[in-house]
């Protein structure tokens, strides 16, 4: 099947979080969720060199949704918006990229919201997104890469139990101090010893 006629169950949710596809008008949350977070993002996430503007942040959305249709594996690839359940709060974002149907196989990537740090947010969050990839996309590997420094980011794959499967060395440079940097690459090949987590959607849509 052609990936523009997958129909994917969407929303994913979780125990305390629900994970969607973008929408016209996200533009705004996003938008705050990022000024409020900049410093830190700024450390690691090269999209956020400049501050963006709310409408930066909508075209992003907007791009983000037309490629939930046409599904192509090139930027924006596949993002999906995390809200917080209980105030319906805009937390963060992660989602599906560099992926290959053909294998299949592909990438994560996350960022956060200052304020929701250190509550197991995007832990929950990729567990669900782990969950959701091995048992409706049925991949057979899902990969995280991370800049060796990024702390926080690289503690989510190892709660998950992924595997450290490669450092590269000097492959990159630290947006901070542009000195040379490693990445992390940290992969799984199928859920057995994922933590346990309640994770929903909906079973009746088409899927690959």
């Amino acid at each position: 099947m052609k990936p523009i006629l997958l129909d994917l169950p969407m929303p994913i949710t979780t125990p305390r979080l629900i994970l969607r596809p973008p929408v016209v008008g996200d533009g705004i949350v996003v938008n705050s969720a990022v000024l409020e977070s900049l410093e830190m993002l700024q450390q690691f996430m090269p999209w956020v060199k400049e501050t963006p503007t709310v409408n930066d942040s909508e075209e992003f959305v907007r791009q983000s949704a037309a490629n939930w249709i046409l599904k192509k594996n090139d930027e924006p690839y596949l993002p999906l918006f995390i809200f917080n359940k209980e105030d319906q709060q805009f937390i963060g974002c992660t989602g599906y990229h560099h992926y290959d149907w053909e294998i299949p196989c592909l990438e994560t990537g996350y960022w956060l919201r200052s304020s929701a740090l250190r509550q197991g947010y995007m832990t929950e969050a990729i567990n669900a997104l782990t969950q959701y990839a091995f048992r409706v996309l049925k991949i057979k590997r899902m990969a995280i890469t991370c800049e060796k420094n990024n702390t926080r980011s690289r503690k989510i794959p190892e709660r998950l139990g992924y595997t450290l499967e490669a450092t590269l060395k000097a492959n990159r440079r630290n947006l901070i101090t542009n000195e040379l940097a490693d990445t992390l690459i940290y992969s799984i090949y199928d859920i057995k010893n994922l933590p346990a987590l309640s994770v929903q959607w909906d079973e009746k849509l088409n899927v690959p």
